[in-house]
């Protein structure tokens, strides 16, 4: 690293924003600051923090102590010195925040999607502009940890931590950054997730895991009567044959996808594997039984009490929040994009379609219309189409470097 101290800023104020900028902290010639533009988080957060912050890690017994400079919600205080950008936010936010730091970033910076989620590649494209050139965006395919807020401002807590995280570099053709993005992304998030970069942010938009919950999400409740639960049911750990076979259909058509592409040009899809595989891999030792899918998902002990998306009813209990990440992220910027990708080369997406048309009647959207992708707010999600992407060159552009 050639920058001392390097300046990062940190856009969330959610469960990953937490823990990353309290790891960030810990590191020597490292100042961390948060921008969390959305209502009063900015406030809030600074507010609760009056000491340092704290990130468990309840499975080796390890508290972590350390806190950001500043918490703000103005670009204008933060942006302009920093040396890496690193948003920790749902996908549906990622626009907005885009938006509020292009005009304060300078040439030369560091931006991490973190997670990027399928599209941000094309969406950072298209709001930087030519600006983007002079920049380099990180796409990872998930979050480091599954992870939560214990208190806000104050306590978070890493459930587990993966083994490795796809990471793919959109370098732009003036972009000269005086330091190894890789090495000092890692340097920040620690030695554990390792990140493995992988060709082209292509191959991280169809590893990413955005299609793990809305399947799990709709045979749960497309039979649901309406009536209130009387406890929240187990969402990773309750899965059942049928979420678990819905699922693997949707991971083979993501497969049959990526291997369309290969055979059409040189992209490298050996980072995407089925989901059944990707789970034993990236939670080796805390997946107990990996016999099967259901097993897998059911003995993972990162997943551990996790429960449904549910709010509470009226008179009692609990019904499903169908405007949870869920569905309301990983829908319009997940299974809408895969399906955009999958149009472009000719690949069916039945199961994914079944997905898709019963969660736009829960969010009141419509993406799709029958199996064509032409509903009235496409416009709204991260399709390829939404950017005037077409053609498999324009889908493997964004990420050459």
């Amino acid at each position: 690293m050639s920058i001392s101290p390097l300046k990062v800023v940190v856009c969330g104020g959610g469960n990953g924003a937490h823990v990353f900028s309290t790891l960030a902290s810990t590191r020597a010639d490292t100042h961390v600051s948060v921008l969390t533009i959305f209502e009063d988080e900015a406030e809030r957060w600074t507010q609760t923090m009056k000491s340092d912050m704290v990130v468990s890690f309840p499975a080796e017994s390890i508290q972590l102590k350390s806190k950001p400079s500043l918490i703000t919600k103005d670009p204008a205080v933060v942006i302009p010195e920093a040396d890496v950008i690193v948003i920790v936010v749902p996908s549906y936010a990622h626009g907005p925040v885009l938006q509020a730091i292009l005009p304060y970033c300078r040439p030369n910076t560091f931006i991490v999607g973190m997670p990027g989620h399928p599209g941000l590649d094309f969406q950072f494209t298209h709001i930087f502009g030519s600006k983007a050139k002079q920049c380099t965006l990180a796409v990872l395919e998930t979050l480091p940890w599954a992870c939560r807020i214990i208190e806000f401002g104050a306590h978070a807590q890493v459930l587990g931590i993966k083994e490795k995280v796809g990471t793919a570099l959109v370098q732009g053709e003036s972009c000269n950054i005086p330091f190894d993005c890789i090495s000092t992304l890692q340097l920040l998030i620690g030695d554990k997730p390792r990140l493995n970069v992988v060709q082209n942010s292509l191959v991280v938009n169809l590893m990413a895991k955005t299609m793990i919950h809305p399947p799990i999400m709709y045979v749960k409740w497309r039979n649901w009567n309406g009536k209130p639960l009387t406890e929240k049911p187990l969402f990773y750990q309750g899965m059942d044959d049928a979420q678990a076979d819905l699922l693997t259909q949707i991971s083979e058509e993501v497969l049959l996808i990526s291997q369309t592409i290969k055979n059409k040009t040189s992209l490298d899809i050996s980072p995407i594997t089925h989901i059944q595989d990707w789970i034993k891999e990236y939670y080796a030792d805390q997946v107990k039984d990996g016999s099967s899918l259901k097993r897998a998902f059911q003995t993972n002990e990162a997943y551990n009490g996790l429960v449904h998306p549910m709010k509470d009813a009226e008179g009692g209990g609990y019904v499903p929040d169908f405007s949870y990440r869920y569905t309301r992220e990983d829908i319009p910027f997940g299974l809408v994009v895969l399906k955009g990708i999958a149009v472009i080369v000719n690949v069916p997406t039945p199961a994914m379609d079944t997905v898709i048309s019963w969660a736009q009647e829960r969010l009141g959207m419509e993406y799709i219309v029958g199996s064509e992708l032409r509903g009235r707010d496409l416009s709204q999600t991260r399709a390829p189409q939404v950017f005037g992407i077409h053609t498999v060159e324009q889908l493997l552009l964004p990420g050459q470097c």
